[in-house]
């Protein structure tokens, strides 16, 4: 759904897409098996699937290797630099945004490349995008920084 036009795009695959996804319906073979799951055990299954997906990033993905070390020094700067809890928070949230906007653009990337490894437009388009959210977050979280050590260093 665009939410500036207010319509969605037809998909050109699967041209009942659009039409299932109003009526609830899945077009599968019934509920699925692994969402039964509820309360504690559901809270233990989705903690756990999150650290293999962190392992697995901090394995495969050299960015989120990188972003993580530089994490590693600026959360705990950020106790420094912050004057009080909201720049604390501002500082340390700012690094923990890139890695989370890191986390979706993998993701994204690895969803691309499991439907096909060809080159295809589309799939380029949905790389750039992800590609691009990482660069504002990057971008936010280096003026937030350079603001925050602009105003500790100057008074």
């Amino acid at each position: 759904m665009n939410a500036r036009h207010g319509h969605t795009r037809p998909d050109p695959v699967r041209p009942d897409a659009q039409r299932q996804v109003i009526s609830g319906q899945s077009g599968g073979a019934g509920p699925n098996p692994h969402k039964g799951r509820t309360g504690v055990d559901r809270i233990r299954h989705a903690t756990l699937h999150s650290l293999h997906g962190l392992r697995s990033a901090l394995r495969e993905e050299s960015a989120f290797r990188q972003e993580c070390a530089i994490a590693l020094v600026l959360v705990p700067a950020s106790f420094w630099l912050g004057r009080d809890w909201v720049a604390t928070a501002l500082l340390a949230g700012s690094v923990l945004l890139v890695l989370i906007v890191e986390l979706l653009n993998s993701a994204v990337e690895a969803a691309i490349d499991r439907i096909s490894l060809d080159l295809h437009p589309l799939s380029k388009v949905a790389k750039d995008y992800g590609s691009a959210a990482v660069m504002l977050s990057l971008l936010l979280c280096g003026s937030i920084w350079v603001a925050a050590l602009f105003d500790r260093l100057s008074t």
